[in-house]
């Protein structure tokens, strides 16, 4: 069976990959069926054959799940279309925090509301009340 994988290179601490074709009981960096690009982690380059790799997922390999992820996010020119998260993680403390806040501002939202039904209904009965002296 043929695996569509990553086949690493690169110093100790600071990888690269090849994306390759390899017979799935092949070592990692046993000898590849077909060479299909690079990927480099660290600085999110890539570049892929995007239509070869189809056309071997076509004829039955089963690509990796960290390679099925980069064909997924591949342009058409076969770079990788990187989206960086925007979200920040927070700490526990600033979390419970933040928390607090929301739920003291949702609080207050909802006493303004309550004041201004109340207000509301207010000047309805001052003009029935006027309405009935009249």
């Amino acid at each position: 069976m043929l695996k569509i994988r990553l086949k690493r290179q690169g110093a100790k601490k600071n990888p690269s990959y090849r994306i390759v074709v390899i017979n799935s009981t092949s070592k990692r960096e046993g000898r590849p069926v077909q060479e299909l690009g690079h990927y480099n982690p660290k600085t999110k380059v890539m570049k892929l054959d995007l239509a070869t790799a189809q056309d071997w997922i076509k004829k039955g390999a089963q690509p990796t799940e960290t390679v099925a992820y980069l064909i997924k996010n591949c342009n058409e020119d076969g770079t990788l279309n990187y989206k960086k998260k925007e979200t920040v993680k927070l700490s526990k403390k600033a979390q419970a925090k933040a928390a607090a806040e929301a739920e003291a501002k949702a609080k207050a939202e909802e006493e303004a509301k309550a004041a201004a039904e109340a207000e509301a209904a207010a000047p309805a009965e001052e003009t029935a009340a006027e309405e009935v002296q009249a």
